[in-house]
Parts: structure tokens; C-alpha cells; sequence
């Protein structure tokens, strides 16, 4: 393996393609996250193909939510399609962020959707061969990130590498001479021996000095504590996604929805009592705890969240990960004054979307 291929960033622009540096190899794991998209369309793919073009697409991910929803997997040569293999368990939901991990190895595809093993894709032809990967459809689009699974850290430092590869989306065709395609520059992405994680950055800023072992994972766009506004409050149907990293350490962290000096929703994951707390504080006094969940601990130390929070006209809804954890019923009750996020804590954070 060459150097690490920085991440690529962005809000919802798709179709997307990108170019996969040195191509696939065993041991590489690529994560795609995003979110499907409530469109008129019903289908959404991944592709890792050969070049900018589809004419050649070693692997095809193709959710479809059509006939109660499925999940297509073919190849593609010279233009034409081989037989098609149908995965009837649809994991996808519209309206839910999702992360999906393609790990190359040397028999094929292994594809884990939110956490959850899902599928083995044989090779039909040379993975070698791949050296694009192209997102295409009804889904909002978050980042795309590469990571070397096989990869012996030399030392538990710190080591940071500067990219500048340029992204390629196909120009939107609007009844006269397309444009020329545009860019979307990769960001600079810190390595940890224990964490590897994306952050978003302004080209050619550079991170603190590698030869000193941080105490945390800097990011220049979300310090710890963060503080955000929310663009007019919370409204039923209002969403904010958040996705970071638990520090390998951590004993907790907390996300909360604020209203003036009050807090509306306070999210606590708490390692050292395995619980993931909630609760409401008005006047400098916390109500009652609500700690029940339909499962197990859904924070880990040492790996990525993605916390989805929905706004609805009676309670929040909270999924992490792609998968509903629980209903928080509100107890303020003017939603449009509960117009700022904090994060703080164990927790370096990778994005917000208030």
C-alpha cells in the first residue's frame, strides 16, 4: 500500500465519482456514507469500476426499494451485464442515514451495512483492475473514506499526510452545452494506530506537528466542547445527523439540544455505567433520568457513530447507526426556541449537520 488515501467530503452531490489511488487491493476497506434520499427515484448504487466510465463495474451495489425492497449485485463488461444476484433483505431505510463498508479480499467483496455483516460479492473479474468508485442515485451523499485493514502501525503516534485529489462528478445536463465536470477536493485525514477517521479541513491546512503525540485527535472544524446553532429550531420532520469517534478512553460524552440556558435533550453515553442516559434540565435542575433501551449499547470505545435525531410533533426519535434506539418524549414544548448543539466529552466529532 502506498500512503493513505485521503477522504473524500460533501453535501448530497451525486452522481459522484472519484478516483481510488493504486486501485484495490486485498485488505482494502472502503466506508461510503450518506443518506437515502425521499425521491421520486426508488434505487441507489455504488460502483467500483474501471476508470471514469460504466462500462466495466467489477462490483454493482444496487439497493432498490421496490417489491418490499432488495439489494441487486452484478458485473459489468464491456458494456454487458452478467447474471444477477438478489439479496430479498432490504437493510436500507428512506429517510436514514446509513454506512456501508466494502472490505476487498483476495475472494471477494465482504459488505457491511451499519455494523452488520451482510453479503459476500465473488470476483468476477481482477479487482485489480478497479481503480474508480462512482455513487449514483436517490441518496445524499456524506463522505467516502479508505482505510488499509492490513496496515502494521510502526509507531502508536501520530502521522498525517496532505492529498490533493480531485474528485470528478458528471456535469448535470440542462439542455445546452454541459459544463465542465467540477471538483471536490480531498481533505487532509489524521491516521491513529487505534482509530482512523475523517475530518474536514481547507486545502493545504495542516495539523499539529506529527512528531507530538496529541492528547486528543485534533480536527480544526469541531473543537471539543462544540457549540452550533440549530437554523430555526427544531420542527417536526427537522433532522441533525451526527457522526465522530468515541475516544479509545472515553468513560462519556454528551450531546445536547439547547433553549436559552435550558436544556431540552441531553444524550449522555456513559462507559463506565454502560448506560446511555437521557434527560431534560430546566432552571439548573435535572428532571428524571430515562435510561431504557430495546438493546445493547450501541457506543463503542475506539470506533465511529452516526447519532440520526428526528424531530417529531410529540418526541424525538433517535436512531444510531442506521438503527432506532429510542423515543424521548418532549418536555419543552416550544420547539422552534430549542435552537442550539453542544457536543462534549470523549468524543472527537467527524460531522454535524444541525
Amino acid at each position: 500500500f502506498r500512503a493513505r488515501q485521503s477522504p473524500y467530503q460533501s453535501q448530497n452531490v451525486v452522481p459522484f465519482s472519484g478516483t481510488i489511488q493504486g486501485g484495490l487491493q486485498d485488505g482494502l476497506q472502503i466506508t461510503v456514507n450518506g443518506t437515502v434520499l425521499h425521491a421520486c427515484g426508488t434505487r441507489f448504487a455504488v460502483n467500483f469500476q474501471t476508470g471514469f466510465s460504466d462500462n466495466d463495474i467489477a462490483f454493482h451495489f444496487n439497493p432498490r426499494f421496490e417489491e418490499g425492497g432488495y439489494v441487486v449485485c452484478n458485473t459489468k463488461q464491456k458494456g454487458r451485464w452478467g447474471p444477477e444476484e438478489r439479496k430479498m433483505n432490504m437493510p436500507f431505510q428512506m429517510g436514514i442515514p446509513f454506512e456501508i463498508r466494502f472490505l476487498v479480499q483476495s475472494s471477494g467483496f465482504q459488505v457491511t451495512v451499519n455494523g452488520n455483516f451482510y453479503t459476500n460479492y465473488i470476483h468476477r473479474v481482477p479487482f485489480h483492475r478497479v481503480d474508480n468508485i462512482s455513487v449514483t442515485g436517490t441518496v445524499g451523499l456524506t463522505h467516502i473514506s479508505f482505510q488499509n485493514t492490513r496496515a502494521v502501525p510502526v509507531q502508536p503516534a501520530f502521522s498525517v499526510m496532505q492529498f490533493s485529489q480531485p474528485a470528478r462528478f458528471a456535469p448535470k445536463p440542462k439542455g445546452r452545452k454541459p459544463k465542465p465536470p467540477s471538483y471536490w477536493q480531498a481533505t487532509a485525514a489524521p491516521i491513529t494506530q487505534t482509530v482512523i477517521h475523517t475530518v474536514q479541513s481547507t486545502p493545504g491546512q495542516m495539523f499539529p506537528n506529527p512528531a507530538i503525540p496529541p492528547t486528543a485527535y485534533p480536527s480544526p472544524s469541531y473543537p471539543i466542547p462544540f457549540f452550533t446553532s440549530i437554523p430555526g429550531g427544531l420542527y417536526p420532520s427537522k433532522s441533525i445527523t451526527i457522526t465522530g469517534i468515541v475516544l479509545p478512553y472515553a468513560q462519556r460524552f454528551h450531546i445536547n439540544l439547547r433553549s436559552g440556558n435550558d436544556i431540552a435533550f441531553h444524550l449522555n453515553p456513559r462507559f463506565d455505567e454502560n448506560a446511555v442516559v437521557r434527560n431534560t434540565q430546566t432552571n439548573n435542575s435535572w428532571g428524571p433520568e430515562e435510561r431504557g433501551l430495546n438493546r445493547s449499547m450501541p457506543f463503542v470505545r475506539g470506533q465511529s457513530f452516526l447519532v440520526w435525531i428526528m424531530c417529531e410533533g410529540h418526541c424525538l426519535k433517535v436512531s444510531v447507526d442506521g438503527q432506532h434506539l429510542f423515543d424521548y418524549y418532549h418536555r419543552l414544548t416550544n420547539l422552534p426556541a430549542i435552537n442550539n448543539l453542544e457536543v462534549g466529552g470523549d468524543v472527537q466529532l467527524t460531522l454535524v449537520q444541525p
